[in-house]
């Protein structure tokens, strides 16, 4: 069986479009599907500070296609997106929460909450008030996530995470690695995702 690690910040949209995606993809192929949550800030800092570089100085052009491009894709995968009214979002407490939920079988759902809080209801998952929200929302209880992401175990897990992806060549989210080291970047390479795990396209 293939593992097929995913490494992802809720923060990107890109993002968003793939994990819509990874779980069936995943089990289409057989393949073990780990989820690694990041925080995707650290990556850039540490590896890829151009990101920033580019934020500051957009190219009118490029932002403008850009728009479009995550439309088309958004209405191929029949998802809503919208530009959020914070962006870059500090995902720091939402992405510890992925892992504290992990402990309870539900980092899929807090993770697909959070994608559908940030990118289609435009809310700010940085806050306390929506962490809570968040787990009501998946059936967890508020006050224990509150808890739990202050922990000193959660905090570190989530470092580990960011810290061996940048170790193993990454540089954002989403990235996916089949069986340790064949690396894959963006919502746009699934279709090269899907032939290394011996699917059709």
């Amino acid at each position: 069986m293939p593992k097929l690690e995913f490494f992802y910040d809720c923060g990107s949209p890109w993002t968003y479009l793939a994990f819509h995606r990874i779980e069936s993809l995943a089990a289409e192929a057989g393949a073990e599907l780990v989820w690694r949550p990041i925080l995707v800030g650290g990556v850039f800092n540490a590896v890829n500070e151009s990101v920033y570089e580019q934020r500051s100085n957009p190219v009118p052009a490029k932002i403008k296609y850009h728009a479009k491009d995550l439309g088309d894709w958004a209405r191929l995968y029949g998802l809503e997106i919208g530009w959020p009214s914070v962006f870059p979002v500090n995902s720091v407490k939402v992405m510890r929460g992925a892992i504290a939920a992990d402990a309870h079988g539900k980092l899929p759902e807090w993770s697909r909450a959070a994608f559908e809080a940030y990118w289609g209801e435009d809310r700010d998952v940085s806050q306390d008030t929506e962490i809570e929200a968040l787990a009501t929302r998946v059936g967890l209880d508020p006050k224990a996530m509150l808890a739990a992401i202050a922990t000193p175990e959660i905090k570190a897990k989530l470092r580990e995470n960011t810290d061996d992806l940048i170790q193993r060549g990454g540089f954002g989210s989403p990235t996916m690695i089949v069986d340790g080291e064949d690396l894959y970047f963006g919502n746009d390479r699934l279709p090269l995702l899907r032939a290394a795990l011996g699917l059709s396209q």
